[in-house]
This record gives structure tokens, C-alpha cells and sequence, in this order.
């Protein structure tokens, strides 16, 4: 009886565990989705100077 238990507490640990790393998975993806869903904005970041990024060559 004594090992049951213990095989019941572990197995609800390890349940409890899959669930709260599910849950991460999912805010990864969630906020991973809400970055890309912003790259194609219209009204997004412009660039402001006309100038070339890097010098000329000597």
C-alpha cells in the first residue's frame, strides 16, 4: 500500500509539471506570435536618415 502512495504522489508531481511547462509553451508561442504579428505593420518603424549606413572606403 505504502509503495502506491508514493507511486500516486510522483505521478501527480510529474502531471503538475507537464502541465506548467505546457502553459510556458504556450506564453512562448503567444508572445513569440504577438512579435511577428507587428514586423509587417504599415505604419511601423521608418528609417529616419537618408544617409548610407557605412562610410566609403579609403
Amino acid at each position: 500500500m505504502y509503495e502506491y502512495e508514493i507511486y500516486r504522489s510522483t505521478s501527480a508531481e510529474l502531471i503538475r509539471r507537464a502541465d506548467a511547462e505546457r502553459e510556458i509553451g504556450r506564453a512562448r508561442r503567444a508572445r513569440r506570435a504577438a512579435r511577428r504579428t507587428g514586423r509587417r505593420d504599415p505604419e511601423g518603424k521608418v528609417r529616419q536618415d537618408e544617409r548610407a549606413r557605412f562610410t566609403p572606403a579609403a
